[in-house]
């Protein structure tokens, strides 16, 4: 009975082939051990999912070819969806500044008054010249009811579009961004 349940093991498979690489972001800036901040209700700021439509809304990495087709890049996955991950690295990169106290999404939303939110327009590979941007545009939402938007972008050029060169740099341009609006924020 062992050597039959041997042997059905290598005809059944539990889903597809895994990825080569997985693609994630890392915070540059993070915030040190310890009390982080302690604020009232008003002073703190709530980091919302961002929007993102559905070409970034996938585990792909999409690739720019001219002005009306988008690819993937071959071999390249995300960890978990690009936006989702772009806001935990805004969230620690503001932390990371100490001036305020920052609330995700989901854990206790109902703490801040001012909320950070926005459309993530571009995280990708763009071939016309072989670069990759992070595009975001920025909502946020204060206690008196002021709305202010911005436009936030990072690039970096000089990319392969191999896996192994634009998942760093990926991360370079996304930290950029993150720093960009945590120094926005305040």
């Amino acid at each position: 009975m062992l050597a039959g349940i041997l042997l059905l093991g290598g005809c059944v498979s539990f889903g597809g082939k895994p990825p080569k690489q997985l693609i994630g972001l890392t915070a540059t800036t993070t915030a040190p051990a310890g009390e982080l901040a302690s604020t009232t209700r008003g002073d703190a700021i709530v980091v919302l999912d961002p929007e993102a439509e559905r070409r970034l809304d996938v585990q792909r990495v999409p690739v720019q070819v001219d002005d009306t087709t988008i690819a993937y890049l071959k071999d390249a996955t995300w960890v978990e969806r690009p936006a989702r991950q772009f806001r935990r690295l805004l969230a620690e990169t503001i932390r990371a500044k100490g001036k305020r106290l920052v609330v995700e999404a989901g854990d206790a939303s109902e703490l801040g008054k001012t909320t950070l939110g926005g459309r993530l327009l571009d995280m990708g590979y763009d071939a016309r010249n072989q670069s990759v941007v992070v595009r975001f545009d920025a909502l946020r939402s204060d206690v008196g009811g002021t709305v202010m938007s911005r436009r936030f972008e990072a690039t970096v050029t000089g990319v392969s579009p191999k896996t192994e060169s634009v998942a760093p740099a990926l991360n370079k341009a996304a930290n950029e961004v993150a720093a960009q609006v945590a120094d926005w924020v305040g």
